[in-house]
């Protein structure tokens, strides 16, 4: 490699954004230097580009964002035996200390000193190479593009869901809100083996393409009464498990209403409300499990092994594909045309895009 510099999309500080040259980093002992293929856009990128923080995560200096990401192996550290130049991988891109109780007892997505790329203080993945730990780099097999590499994190979400719900081949399932994590859940959910798979949104482009990623039925939350619109088309048998992407506090409100007695119920989506109200009556009454997932754990080599299931296709969630130096246009697509972008996938390298 004979260039020291890189192009990398780099915040200065809110809503600015520029693509500057930097030096491409070096590789710890223990890391692999990767050159980068493509990069998916993902909904906290989206807020600290328009907002600098995202709760206790401030924006204070400038920052390279993106986690989504997958890539090819062109250097190694000294003590990195498991990959090898020429690998291709795709990056679990949060790094725990391996040293807490969470660590120890294998839920290390709960610990909190993780380093997670594209969240202050740490750079991601905006630029043509990245360094990453080896033991977070995972291979993907001849036929899985790069694409679906870097979709593999958020599939991961939806693949810890299905974990958290304890969801199985006969269960009645319902996926609340189907942007991509929503929408990669129902991949995630036929991976489980789930063949009754309903969903939920406002916008008819994203029921369209849950349809045709393999839901049953969808419903629209603002032509009535979600619960009737369920009946109708599920009849009355009641639904096992309800997966919550949407973050949105009617929905989360509604959700223990909208599973069976004893179902269950998994929050995913993120609400911008602290407190939300729910009939807890209810909620005991019919006994329902309620859980919370945080990102994921010990899931990306399960999810690419999975990619072999022949119903299983990540990349109809892909609507939208730009250059990195386009990355101001792909930023405002993601911003401002929800109702026919899903997911926005930047590539480094021009060869990347005209190579498809």
């Amino acid at each position: 490699m004979n260039k020291l510099l890189m192009k990398a999309a780099v915040l200065n500080k809110p809503q600015s954004i520029e693509i500057k040259e930097i030096t491409i980093p070096e590789p710890k002992s223990n890391e692999a230097l990767l050159k980068v293929h493509c990069i998916g856009i993902c909904g906290s990128d989206l807020h600290y580009y328009e907002h600098g923080r995202i709760g206790r995560y401030v924006v204070e200096k400038p920052i390279i964002l993106g986690h989504e990401v997958s890539g090819t192996v062109v250097k190694v550290g000294s003590e990195v035996t498991d990959l090898k130049v020429g690998d291709r991988v795709a990056v679990e891109p949060g790094i725990p200390c391996g040293q807490c109780e969470y660590c120890r007892s294998g839920r290390y997505n709960l610990c909190d000193e993780v380093e997670f790329m594209a969240t202050p203080p740490f750079d991601g993945a905006w630029a043509e190479y990245v360094t990453v730990r080896s033991d977070f780099l995972f291979k993907l097999p001849d036929h899985v593009s790069y694409e679906e590499g870097a979709l593999i994190e958020p599939l991961s979400v939806g693949f810890h869901a299905m974990r958290r719900g304890k969801v199985g081949p006969g269960d009645r399932l319902i996926i609340t809100g189907l942007g991509p994590i929503g929408l990669l859940t129902i991949e995630a959910a036929k991976m489980f083996g789930v063949t009754e798979i309903y969903g939920s949104d406002v916008v008819g482009f994203r029921r369209e393409l849950a349809m045709q990623m393999g839901a049953k039925g969808v419903i629209d939350p603002s032509k009535g009464f979600v619960q009737d619109q369920l009946e109708e088309l599920s009849g009355e048998k009641g639904l096992d498990v309800l997966i919550e992407t949407s973050g949105n506090a009617h929905a989360i409100s509604e959700t223990i209403k909208l599973v069976k007695r004893g179902g269950r119920i998994v929050y995913v989506g993120l609400p911008i409300a602290d407190s939300i109200p729910m009939d807890m009556t209810w909620m005991i009454d019919a006994e329902l499990d309620m859980v919370g997932v945080f990102r994921y754990v010990n899931t990306y080599s399960d999810a690419i092994n999975s990619l072999g299931h022949p119903t299983v296709d990540l990349e109809k969630v892909i609507t939208d594909r730009y250059s990195l130096d386009d990355i101001q246009k792909a930023i405002d697509v993601a911003l401002t045309e929800k109702d026919k972008s899903i997911k926005v996938m930047i590539y480094p390298n021009q060869e990347d895009m005209t190579r498809r």
